[in-house]
């Protein structure tokens, strides 16, 4: 994996749990991502606080995901009886298969599934690819490929947990009018009527056909978060409050106060059917200014 150093905008290094991690640098911002998952854990813009919260106590361990930062749900999203949640490719070591430096100074990284997981497992054969770039913003790509001779249905999404001041003091907006999924009172399907969504309880959302930018207006760190995407139909809102952050042991008793997840992908009834040779690209560009 040496051969994919850059110096001074790339590193590979094995650090919590032995577990291989690429060190980037570019002239704008630092990020660090994980094989294990390929993922992201960390990504900062110069002179600014970091964007991507990260647990304290998260596990560093084969088979173990990550809590924090931003797991890939793929190919499916939740729970799903016999299997782990959220998918398998959150808990997989990828490839990390190309590296490159822009002349703008950004830093693009090509990840790869290996292939033989999907069949492995029962689904069909794709090609699984996940792009990141490090700059000024942060953008991700999920694209897959469907290389085998029947449609492939799949859910994905970018379970990003943002690192905020105060989540007391924070408010989302871009999704009135839409209508959600609210998990935490047995899916019963509501309306949002709210021009900004707070957070004051454990709050489980999948808002559907949300195909807008959100943003998340922090008002501690004086910061505004837009989360741009496209290919993506459902946008999951996602803080664990009181209860649930003590009940986990990768999670810290009060971190939930630090974080809310703004997730970005396609599940549920918006989930993809993916003709043979067909690809879908699922593609989310995080950026931030002054609030």
């Amino acid at each position: 994996m040496k051969n994919f150093e850059i110096p001074g905008a790339l590193q590979i290094v094995s650090e919590s749990g032995g577990l291989p991690k690429v060190i980037v640098t570019s002239k704008f911002s630092t990020a660090e991502i994980y094989l294990h998952g390929a993922h992201i854990t960390h990504f900062q813009k110069n002179g600014e606080p970091p964007l991507i919260f990260l647990s304290r106590k998260s596990l560093f361990a084969p088979g173990k995901a990550i809590r924090g930062g931003v797991p890939i749900c793929f190919p499916w999203f939740g729970a799903r009886e016999g299997n782990v949640m959220h998918g398998f490719a959150r808990t997989a070591e990828w490839e990390l298969v190309e590296t490159s430096v822009a002349p703008d100074g950004s830093v693009k990284l090509n990840f790869l599934l290996p292939e033989n997981l999907l069949v492995q497992a029962g689904w069909p054969a794709a090609k699984v690819n996940f792009i990141v770039t490090v700059a000024e913003k942060l953008t991700m790509e999920l694209r897959v490929e469907n290389s085998s001779a029947q449609d492939f249905i799949f859910e994905d999404c970018l379970h990003t947990y943002f690192s905020v001041g105060d989540v007391a003091q924070v408010s989302i907006t871009g999704l009135k009018g839409h209508e959600y999924l609210d998990k935490v009172e047995n899916f019963a399907r509501k309306l949002e009527t709210n021009d900004a969504i707070k957070i004051t309880s454990e709050v489980d959302r999948v808002y559907l056909n949300a195909t807008g930018t959100v943003e998340i207006h922090d008002a501690k760190l004086r910061r505004k978060i837009l989360v741009e995407k496209s290919g993506s139909a459902s946008a999951v809102i996602w803080n664990l409050w009181i209860d649930k952050a003590k009940a986990m042991t990768d999670f810290g008793d009060d971190e939930y106060k630090e974080m809310v997840c703004v997730e970005s992908g396609n599940v549920g009834e918006s989930k993809i059917s993916l003709a043979p040779g067909k690809t879908a690209s699922l593609k989310v560009v995080l950026s931030t200014a002054v609030l």
